[in-house]
Parts: C-alpha cells; sequence; structure tokens
C-alpha cells in the first residue's frame, strides 16, 4: 500500500493518485488530504472524481464521506468504459475529467464521459482553456478525442455539463520544449444571457484586445459569445498560438467585478508567459505531468512551483519519476 502525504499540496494531489493507482494497480492511502488548504477534506468535486475512479476498477475505498480527511483506494480489476456524473454542485467539471482522462490510455473501445457541475469556475480550468488549450496539446500526445461544453455552469449553481468522446490514443511521446514563434492571439469570451444588455462579453472581449495590441504585433482576433446557464456569469481567454504550442489564460467574473478588470487579469498572465521561453503555461504544468510519465516525454514551464512539485511527489511514488533542468529561462520537465 503506497503512502502519502497530501498535506503537501491540494486536490491535485488526489486525482493524480487516482489516475496512477488505476494504471499501475496500485492501492494508495492519502492522509491529510488537502491540507495545506484553508478547508480541508474532500469537497465534493473530489468525491465525484474518487467514486468515477472507483467505477473504472471497481476500487474497494475507505474514508469515502464529504469533508473526510484520509482516503484508502484499492484497484481491484479493471471495468474500463464511458461514464456519466454529476458534481451536484458548482465544483469544476473539468478537474473531475482529469482524473479519468489519462486512464483511456487502456481503453480498447470508444467511450464518452459527461460530467455536470461547474464548467467556468474559480480555482481550476474553464472549460474554454479545456476545449481551445489542453485537449490540442494532448493531440501531441496522439490522443483522439472530442471535447465540448453542452452547457456553460457558473457558481454557485453549477448546472454545467461538459462531454469528452474518446476515439483512440495510438502514443507519441510528448515533446514540448521549445514553443517557436507566437503566431497568433485570440480571444474567447462568454456571458450568460442575464448579462446580455450589460455587454460583458463584448467589453471583456475589447479590453483584452485593446491591451493586447501593445503587447503583440501579430494578429489578434476574438470570438465573443451568449451562453445559457442556471447562474449568471462570464469568462474570458486568452490564447496564445505559437508555431510548436498553445497557451491559454482564462479568468472568470464574478459579481462587482468589471468586466475590464477580468480581460486585464488574463492579459497580465498572458504578458508574463509572454517574458518566458515556456512552451506550457502554469494552468498545464501539474495538469500535463501524467500524460508526460504515461509517453516518457518532456515539457518545459515558467518555474518549479509548489503544485509541480507536490504532483511529482505523488507520481514518483508510483514509480513515474521527474526530472527537472533549467534552460534558459524556464524549467524542462522529463520522465
Amino acid at each position: 500500500m503506497i503512502e502519502i502525504d497530501g498535506g503537501l499540496g491540494g486536490g491535485q494531489m488526489l486525482r493524480t493518485a487516482l489516475t496512477a493507482s488505476i494504471l499501475t494497480g496500485k492501492g494508495f492511502h492519502i492522509k491529510d488530504i488537502r491540507g495545506d488548504r484553508s478547508n480541508p477534506g474532500l469537497k465534493n468535486q473530489h468525491l465525484t472524481a474518487v467514486k468515477a475512479a472507483k467505477k473504472l476498477c471497481n476500487a474497494e475505498t475507505e474514508g469515502l464521506s464529504k469533508s473526510s480527511t484520509e482516503l484508502v483506494f484499492r484497484p481491484q480489476g479493471n471495468d474500463f468504459r464511458g461514464l456519466e456524473v454529476d458534481v451536484g454542485t458548482a465544483g469544476s467539471t473539468c478537474l473531475v475529467l482529469d482524473t479519468l482522462l489519462p486512464v483511456t490510455k487502456c481503453f480498447e473501445n470508444k467511450a464518452v464521459f459527461e460530467v455536470s457541475g461547474g464548467t467556468e469556475v474559480k480555482w481550476s480550468p474553464t472549460g474554454l482553456h479545456y476545449r481551445h488549450v489542453k485537449m490540442p496539446l494532448l493531440e501531441k500526445t496522439g490522443l483522439e478525442a472530442d471535447f465540448s461544453v453542452e452547457r456553460r455552469g457558473f457558481y454557485p449553481k453549477g448546472g454545467g455539463k461538459i462531454k469528452l468522446t474518446f476515439k483512440e490514443w495510438q502514443q507519441k511521446r510528448l515533446e514540448l520544449v521549445d514553443r517557436g514563434d507566437l503566431e497568433e492571439i485570440v480571444v474567447c469570451s462568454i456571458r450568460s444571457e442575464s448579462l446580455a444588455s450589460r455587454e460583458v462579453a463584448e467589453r471583456q472581449a475589447s479590453t483584452a484586445v485593446e491591451l493586447l495590441q501593445e503587447e503583440a504585433s501579430v494578429q489578434i482576433r476574438s470570438e465573443v459569445k451568449t451562453v445559457e446557464s442556471d447562474s449568471p456569469g462570464s469568462a474570458v481567454l486568452v490564447k496564445a498560438v505559437y508555431e510548436d504550442s498553445v497557451a491559454g489564460f482564462d479568468a472568470v467574473g464574478e459579481k462587482g467585478k468589471r468586466a475590464e478588470d477580468v480581460a486585464c487579469e488574463a492579459v497580465e498572465d498572458f504578458k508574463s508567459f509572454q517574458a518566458s521561453t515556456a512552451a506550457v503555461d502554469s494552468y498545464m504544468a501539474d495538469q500535463l505531468m501524467m500524460f508526460a510519465a504515461i509517453t516518457s516525454g518532456s515539457y518545459s514551464i515558467m518555474e518549479k512551483t509548489d503544485h509541480v512539485e507536490s504532483n511529482a511527489y505523488v507520481l514518483e511514488k508510483f514509480g513515474y519519476e521527474a526530472e527537472f533542468r533549467k534552460k534558459d529561462s524556464k524549467v524542462v520537465i522529463s520522465f
């Protein structure tokens, strides 16, 4: 039984452990789950991820309850198939999918995953980022899958749904060390129907484009959409397309937060990334590690963060050892 100190990080440690456990068949015991967070223990989105992972490998579990800070997970045999799960709150659907997606490495047939809950919420990848950044990057590993947001879910009601249709995975080594020149910037801005009269999405987009024109000489285009949702909300993504990579910088609207400020937040993140030579943005830095481990790949990030270190710690427990080296103004992670 693999022992994991969950107090070293957040929910990503648990998600990585679940994925690695299914892929290796090794059980684990994690203590002090999300111990470095102000609200430790299992929340709805974590419970949903564990329950979904449990179905994929018929696992035996102990401590599977809300707010539990300890979990035992023992795989008992694979049952690889599509799943339909509901977080039940505005908890992140994309983070739940993160647990399931790498397991498709073992799937022999097509499968569909549907996850209901929040799609554009704080402290997690948005549906915009998943669709426009993560999936294109994963295509570089040979993964063929269609991702869509069937309905947007904003805080506090959630009510959104994402859908991933897995086709096949002809595994290739992930190689994302050098990004090449910046070729294009795309601003994707969305808002709920209830915010249409205030032109929130338009203001997010126009502000982002104006600020980006001061920073880059490449083509900049924008896409503005009105979406259906149970709660009012908005989000914006600045997508940077490079010769050999793609990066994304998103921000989510909040009550009392001006649309212009939402746009500024995303643009500032882009500016920091552009000043480096990294191939992968900070949102993807730890999320790509499982895929790099599976494919014995490598990629570069801006810096070695606490999230990256805690995720590498979990992967090493399951036999995937990460190596880090400095190269110019970036850090290269290799497996």
